[in-house]
Parts: structure tokens; sequence; C-alpha cells
């Protein structure tokens, strides 16, 4: 398996406070990898670095073979990065506006098609194209918040807890639906979560512990490890 993106000892931080601390991960191609942590753990900030929206202190990044540490968000977004926030959409617009800015970089007739495609996949979306974003239920909101991410044909899909507000039917949606998207393409999942349900789809797993990771490998290896389970005891796995 290929290595799609690759960060290396990355340590940075706001301010004064140092938040990672020599943190390391990869993701390969079609691979679902998930990032779990409780609250407070850095997953949000590593992510953050990835995406160029927090400037590391040291270490490197890199993407499908090229150095990325340097280059701008939007520069990171079109080499076939994208990234959804914990909101994920911009509630004064419409649904289908939301759809269109995460389709920005398509050309127009490659982007209407996706904007059909979400609309198959997501109908209830398409109902309430013209409704503002804000209008949504939360479950619908996190719909639009994926199927914009998606707009832009990624290679990479970085999600920060994408459970965040939902309910449990509609954590099991989400996760039925990403499942569904990654044996269609070659998509690749990073899934910063809190929320031990992701696990079920996830080919490894990182444990991310204050601003460190502390475990990385397969899913049965986590469950195997006594010391791992408990450093992750009583994160929410409703």
């Amino acid at each position: 398996m290929d290595t799609l993106l690759e960060a290396n000892a990355i340590n940075t931080g706001y301010g004064q406070l140092q938040v990672l601390w020599d943190t390391e991960i990869f993701v390969g191609e079609s691979e679902r990898v998930v990032l779990l942590g409780a609250n407070g753990a850095g997953k949000t900030t590593l992510l953050k670095c990835l995406m160029g929206l927090l400037p590391i202190w040291s270490g490197s990044i890199k993407f499908a073979g090229n150095q990325i540490e340097k280059k701008r968000t939007d520069e990171r977004f079109q080499s076939g990065i994208s990234y959804m926030s914990e909101m994920g959409v911009i509630t004064g617009l419409t649904v289908e506006e939301n759809l269109l800015i995460g389709g920005y970089y398509l050309p127009k007739s490659t982007q209407k098609q996706q904007l059909e495609k979400m609309y198959e996949q997501f109908p209830d979306l398409k109902q309430k194209r013209r409704n503002a974003g804000g209008s949504l239920s939360g479950g619908q909101r996190k719909m639009l918040g994926v199927a914009k991410a998606l707009m832009s044909l990624p290679k990479l899909l970085v999600m920060d807890e994408p459970s965040a507000g939902l309910s449990p039917l509609f954590v099991k949606e989400v996760i039925d639906f990403l499942v569904k998207s990654t044996e269609q393409s070659s998509l690749s999942l990073l899934i910063a979560e809190q929320n031990v349900k992701f696990l079920e789809i996830a080919d490894r797993v990182y444990v991310l512990d204050g601003g460190r990771i502390t475990f990385a490998g397969t899913v049965l290896e986590l469950v195997a490890d006594d010391a791992v389970k408990r450093a992750y005891f009583g994160l929410d796995g409703a």
C-alpha cells in the first residue's frame, strides 16, 4: 500500500502553549484511519496543521509524494485534501451554495455532475437545496457537511468529529455512507473522533493523548492491548 499522507515529528501549539509533541501519522491510499482521543487531546490541532490552518513549529507533512507543510490551505485543497470541520456548513448560505463552494475549483461541467451526484446520494438535500444551511436539522447539516467535502472529488477526506451532535441513528447513517463512498472509489479517510463506533470502519487506529500518539495499529491490536484500552476508557462509545 502506497502512503498518501505522512506527517512526521509535528510540534506546534498556540502562543507559548505547546499542544502537539513529535506527532507522527500516515494514511495509505484507499485506507480508512481513525484518530481516537478525548476532548482536548489535540485532534483538531493536528487536523488544522494538516490543512495549513495552523503553522507547525517543526516537522514535515507530505501528501501524494510532495512536501506541503509550507503550502497554503487552498493549495492543499486543490492537491486533493478535503476538510470537514465539526460544523462543516456555512449556515447563512443555502444547501446548494454550500455544495457549490465545496466544488469551487472544479470545471463547471464537473461541478454540475458532482452536484447531481450529491443530490442523488442525499435526496433530503435536493428537496431542501434552496433552504439555508442553518435551517437544517443536526443530521441534515452533517450530511450536507459530508456532501460539501466530497464535492471536490478529494483523494483524502479529513473529518473532525463527524459524530458531534448526532443521535446514534444518525451516527450509523454517517458511518454507512462513508463505507459506501470508500467502497465505490479510492477515497482515503482520516477521521478524528472520540466516538468508538467509528472503529467499526477503521483499517488502522491512532490514539492521541495529551498531544502525543500513544498507540498506532489495527483495531484488533487496540482491543488486545489492555493498557491502551485503559488509556481511552471513558471515551463516548454511544
